[in-house]
Formats: structure tokens, sequence, C-alpha cells
């Protein structure tokens, strides 16, 4: 790194901060507990994969639910069927 010192009276604290400072002054990103892209990849399909589960079991959950709804509604729309005939026949 090139020094450019208009004044050779610098105060440690300059020393110091001009020796942090890197490329105008963006700090340097440590490299000591960073992961290769390749490790932050594998992470992704894993999390996918309980996603999926997730939703496929929500799913035979609520499909569950509908059938058992229809059943109902069918019991019941026989129910009223035969209330109907009941009504009739106490018509006649």
């Amino acid at each position: 790194m090139k020094r450019f010192t208009a004044n050779p009276m610098t105060t440690p604290k300059y020393d110091w901060w001009w020796g942090k400072r890197v490329n105008d002054n963006v700090p340097m990103s440590s490299q000591e507990n960073t992961r290769p892209i390749e490790e932050h990849l594998k992470v992704i399909p894993y999390e996918l994969k309980v996603i999926k589960q997730d939703f496929e079991k929500r799913s035979s959950k609520l499909g569950k639910k509908i059938e058992q709804l229809e059943e109902e509604k069918m019991r019941l729309g026989l129910d009223v069927d035969d209330q109907k005939l009941e009504a009739e026949k106490m018509r006649k």
C-alpha cells in the first residue's frame, strides 16, 4: 500500500486508522468464518425438501377433511330427502 504523507507529523491514532484502511475506507472482510458457496447451496435443497414434506402432510390432512365433509353433506342431503318424503306423505 502506498502511503502519501503531506505532513510527517502524524498521530498514532491516524497511523492506526491508515493501517486499517483498505480500498478507500472499505474494510476487508474476515475470511475466518466464511463457507464456500457450495456449502451455502447445499442447505437450500434440504430446506425445500422439508417445506415440500410439510406441504404434502397438510395437503393430505385437508384431502381427508374434504372427503369427510362430502360424506356428511351426502348424508344430510339424504336426511332432507327423507323428511321431504315424510312431509308429502303427511299432506296426503
